[in-house]
């Protein structure tokens, strides 16, 4: 058994031919009762004319013999073209008692013996007589429509007329309805087998293309001129914002994963040195081999690695804090307070550095205070450290567009533009010839944008080689937050 098409194409097909055969089967059954019920109906017309016709004649079985006989003297029913002419109408006598009465060529159609086997074919002749209806016989191979008339001597009369090219022309409309509707089916089923790939075939290459993707080529798109339909259309356009979010979720997990590898890299490098450094003096402590004052310098330099061994774990605990909650306490944050404390600080720490706070006007903000306090500590000590102490430092705090700015610029040595790209990267030191002493851990920058980031806000830098560096801070004020919300 021929399994049913498992594609969609061919279910469609299918179905179409199907429903197509269906509705020629149907027309085709309506035309061929029609047509032949209609000439049927013109037969029958013929055969009730005849039978009435006799009905109301004042005729007999003798009466109609006597005519038969006229018709011989005259030579009528010697003429082979009038029996050629009646045969397809002919009548059959029957007395009373149902006998057959023999007749000539004017009412047989010149063959005797197809009035015997009329007169055998109809059963009763007085229930057809008085039931006034017509029906079918079949005599020497042939199919008439038959009818009985009673006569005034109680004989009957059976008018016939033979069918049978009805029954010809309905076979032969039969055959060419069919004929025709088998090449209709045929050319259907081509037709609507190519249309049916031809609307698929963007489903087709979305399976291409799914199947691409999930073999790694994630840039791979459905076409962008599918004949479809707009459905399909809006199934491809869906289908590819889809896809280029999965891509870009990939990328993101990619990248992600290559920072976190490469910070577990940096991390254990930094790690490492001090750790070494500690261990090695340590050893050296416990041996003996050192001095009294180098067993002194020994342990400050054990004390210095070990500080600097906590500030970075200190740093890379609160990295880890913003990635998992970066939002922790909230409340109005006066960016302008804190330029003002932090230029303070920075006078203090640095007299001889000229110092400028420009923060005439509130600058509140949502946020973290702790935190942002560090971001604006941070900057600082970038200042401090990569910059003279002869170099100007600018603080500056200002609200405007429902936006609080904060901005940090330095008149120092500035950042060649492949530095200033990888500035908040982890772990990343710019050039050694920029820093006037050792720095950090690296870390600073990294927490200066995690903390901004986490603050809805976002962090811009702006520098050149011997050109100084200014650090932009952007977040949205108090009251446009509380806008938001509502």
């Amino acid at each position: 058994m021929k399994r049913f098409p498992r594609s969609l194409s061919g279910r469609l097909s299918v179905t179409n031919v199907v429903i197509l055969a269906v509705g020629l089967i149907a027309a085709a059954c309506g035309s061929l009762f029609g047509t032949h019920a209609i000439l049927v109906g013109e037969v029958d017309a013929t055969v009730r004319q005849d039978r009435d016709t006799l009905a109301a004649s004042p005729l007999s079985v003798t009466g109609l013999e006597g005519v038969c006989r006229l018709a011989e003297s005259l030579g009528v029913s010697r003429d082979g073209s009038f029996a050629r002419a009646t045969r397809d109408e002919s009548f059959v006598l029957l007395d009373a008692a149902g006998e057959l009465r023999p007749t000539c060529p004017l009412f047989d159609g010149g063959d005797p013996r197809l009035a015997r086997r009329i007169a055998a074919a109809v059963d009763d002749p007085a229930a057809l007589a008085d039931s006034g209806g017509i029906t079918s016989v079949e005599a020497g191979g042939h199919h008439y429509r038959a009818a009985a008339a009673r006569l005034d001597d109680g004989s009957y009369a059976i008018a016939t007329t033979r069918y049978d090219g009805v029954r010809n022309a309905v076979r032969k409309l039969f055959v060419t309805e069919a004929l025709f509707g088998a090449l209709l089916l045929l050319l259907l089923a081509v037709v609507s087998s190519h249309a049916a790939r031809r609307r698929l075939r963007p489903l087709e290459d979305m399976v291409e293309t799914a199947s691409a993707i999930s073999e790694g080529d994630l840039s791979r798109r459905v076409g962008t001129a599918p004949p479809g339909g707009s459905e399909v259309e809006q199934l491809r356009d869906a289908l590819n914002a889809m896809l280029h979010q999965v891509e870009g979720a990939m990328a993101s997990r990619e990248e992600a994963a290559a920072r976190q590898r490469q910070f577990l890299a940096d991390a254990s490098h930094e790690l490492r040195t001090p750790l070494a450094t500690v261990l090695g003096y340590l050893q050296l402590y416990d041996k003996g081999i050192l001095e009294a004052d180098e067993a002194d310098r020994a342990l400050t330099r054990v004390a210095a690695e070990a500080e600097r061994m906590s500030r970075l774990v200190d740093e890379l605990l609160v990295l880890a804090r913003l990635d998992q909650h970066p939002a922790r306490d909230r409340a109005p944050v006066d960016l302008a307070v804190l330029v003002r404390d932090a230029a303070a600080d920075l006078r203090a720490q640095q007299p001889q550095r000229p110092v400028t706070a420009d923060a005439p006007a509130p600058a509140v903000v949502v946020g973290d205070e702790a935190q942002l306090r560090q971001v604006v500590g941070n900057l600082l000590a970038n200042v401090r450290t990569h910059t003279p102490e002869d170099a100007a430092c600018t603080l500056s705090a200002a609200a405007s567009n429902g936006v609080a700015v904060l901005r940090i610029a330095d008149t120092g040595p500035g950042m060649r533009p492949e530095d200033a790209a990888r500035i908040f990267d982890r772990f990343f030191r710019a050039d050694p010839g920029r820093a006037r002493v050792a720095g950090g851990s690296g870390l600073g920058m990294s927490i200066v944008r995690a903390v901004v980031e986490a603050h809805d806000g976002e962090v811009a830098l702006d520098t050149a080689p011997a050109a100084g560096m200014a650090v932009t801070i952007r977040l949205p004020r108090a009251a446009s937050r509380l806008e938001s919300s509502l």
